[in-house]
């Protein structure tokens, strides 16, 4: 009986991989673990526990923040659900359509703004929302809805919402691109047997196409869970650290960065710091945990 041979290529070049990923994701994040633990008094490291988390949730300065940056991120992954995803499905359906004319274009043409940098869509928007030198003004001005204009980016009720909408239209071109891909992997022969029993048009669609690209929707939902929670560039480009008005845009990312590097005058603490990035690594954690968790319910359902 022959040994089965050791397939040494396998560990070599996965070696590198492992290497870089470890380096750049793996020790940062239990370093980060461990200094959420510890605590700096008179210029002394010291281990405090889970201190620095009781801190965070109860202490009122601490938590009054945390809670608000949490309900903000909350929010900003709603409003990507329910129009970004939507609008992408409904993007991709629409441009996947054989019959339509320039398709490559649109493709792109919506696509664009997902390779730009936050930056530069951060301070665009803001110059275009201004209402001393924005063309927004002017613009609902010759549609005749000037009246409506208020400064979106200004007011505490408005200021989160708007830049949602904001990376919404940033980003809409990813899941309208995965969405498209997975409409043209639906094999062209379930579509015929539909057309067979008078399944076309939008039924087609609802019926057919809908229930078989609900996997690659889910991967989208977990997608946008992620990103969102990880969220930081656009809210600091366009608003800055302090995420202003009065912290209405202040979402987890932008507590962190002015807790753990500090700003102003508000010195920085890395311990508290990693304390908030730990809790953001355990929501971020649970919330895909509980997604996986339902999809492998409804498999095994399906199954029996």
């Amino acid at each position: 009986m022959q040994r089965a041979r050791i397939r040494w290529h396998i560990p070599v070049f996965l070696a590198p991989a492992v290497l870089v990923y470890t380096a750049i994701m793996i020790f940062p994040l239990f370093n980060t673990l461990r200094l959420a633990l510890y605590s700096k008094v008179d210029q002394e490291r010291i281990f405090v526990g889970l201190d620095n988390f009781r801190t965070l949730f109860f202490d009122p300065i601490w938590s009054e923040q945390f809670w608000n940056a949490l309900g903000n991120n909350f929010w900003f992954f709603i409003v990507h659900m329910l129009v970004q995803n939507p609008i992408g499905v409904a993007l991709a359906a629409i441009l996947s359509h054989p019959r339509l004319r320039f398709a490559a274009l649109y493709r792109s043409a919506i696509f664009i703004p997902t390779i730009l940098s936050f930056v530069i869509v951060g301070f665009a928007w803001k110059l275009i929302l201004s209402p001393i030198w924005g063309i927004a003004p002017s613009m609902l001005d010759f549609v005749g809805l000037k009246s409506l204009f208020v400064p979106w980016l200004g007011k505490e009720e408005y200021a989160l919402t708007t830049l949602a909408l904001i990376s919404v239209w940033q980003f809409v071109g990813i899941p309208m691109m995965l969405i498209y891909a997975a409409l043209l992997s639906i094999p062209e022969e379930i579509l015929e047997a539909g057309e067979v029993d008078g399944i076309t048009g939008i039924s087609a669609f609802w019926k057919i196409k809908l229930p078989l690209i609900l996997p690659s929707i889910g991967i989208i939902s977990i997608l946008t869970f992620v990103g969102n929670f990880n969220a930081f560039d656009l809210i600091y480009a366009s608003q800055g650290a302090l995420a202003g008005p009065d912290f209405s845009t202040d979402i987890l990312g932008t507590f962190l960065y002015r807790t753990f590097f500090g700003f102003q005058l508000q010195l920085g603490d890395p311990h508290m710091g990693s304390a908030i990035a730990s809790g953001m690594f355990a929501i971020i954690l649970i919330g895909v945990c509980i997604y996986l968790f339902g999809i492998q319910t409804r498999m095994r359902r399906y199954q029996m």
